[in-house]
């Protein structure tokens, strides 16, 4: 059973001092922190905790007209999880612009993997969702989103790429970056010859991809590889892998990428068992 809430009646209580201005810190750091918000990712979250997988809550906190209604959620907590409440002015206060989800909860994040380690633990039959340079938070939470409706086993993303533990990202993906696991580190360079290494079918998607997705061959082992929005993947990279495309109407250069992974996971998952 939960504590009980503990009502906050102060923005400037040192006890929330973690909820404060969170799109300041967003832009800042956190610090291994991270912030989880809305009914569904807090329901992640404490799913994510119960299970150990290297992310923990540290605090909740809520709207007072809320906190009825998430009952069974906030159960699903350890009791030494502190849950505070508070009414709307002073919430808004403290979160520093209009939270009409009214929930919120800080969160700990361990030490990623290493790419390497990460890699070289993967299933025998496994697939991966590997990006390069994706920079808006929109796409990265859609992106491991259709990574867990899928089952990829593990979301790649070289150095360039954002940071998936942004609120926005984890909202988006409505709690998956908290149980994907992931990596990011390194060149997109680098991680293709990883993935080479451990066996991996490496499929670059690009609207000039030279095979069809749906002509793609089953393999115990797939890496589907995506770049940014606009310039998509590097020459030189296209040109070390095997490329695929998403078969569309003429007229138009490009998916989104969010919306191109999504078609090309499912492909890939079908042929492969995965669903």
């Amino acid at each position: 059973m939960t504590n009980v809430p503990v009502r906050i009646d102060d923005p400037a209580d040192p006890r929330i001092a973690g909820f404060v201005s969170i799109k300041e810190k967003d832009l800042t750091g956190r610090h291994g922190r991270f912030i989880a918000e809305g009914t569904v990712v807090l329901r992640m979250l404490a799913a994510a905790h119960r299970a150990g997988r290297g992310v923990a809550a540290e605090a909740i906190l809520l709207l007072e007209n809320r906190v009825s209604g998430l009952s069974d959620i906030l159960a699903e907590f350890p009791a030494d999880i502190p849950v505070y409440v508070a009414d709307a002015l002073v919430f808004d206060a403290i979160a520093g612009f209009n939270m009409h989800r009214g929930v919120m909860a800080l969160g700990r994040r361990d030490q990623a993997p290493r790419m390497d380690v990460l890699v070289g633990g993967l299933p025998v039959k496994s697939l991966v969702l590997a990006a390069c340079g994706i920079s808006n938070h929109d796409n990265m939470g859609s992106m491991f989103r259709n990574a867990a409706a899928f089952g990829a086993d593990a979301v790649l993303m070289d150095e360039t790429s954002c940071d998936p533990m942004y609120r926005k990202a984890i909202r988006v993906s409505v709690g998956s970056v908290l149980t994907v696991p992931f990596a990011r580190e390194g060149s997109v360079a680098a991680l293709v010859s990883k993935l080479q290494a451990e066996g991996f079918s490496i499929w670059g998607l690009s609207p000039r991809g030279q095979t069809d997705l749906r002509d793609i061959a089953p393999s115990p082992r797939t890496a589907l590889l995506v770049g940014t929005e606009g310039e998509g993947l590097p020459q030189h990279i296209l040109s070390s892998i095997r490329t695929a495309r998403v078969r569309q109407r003429p007229g138009l250069d490009s998916l989104n990428v969010a919306t191109a992974t999504g078609i090309a996971l499912h492909q890939v998952a079908m042929i492969n068992g995965f669903i």
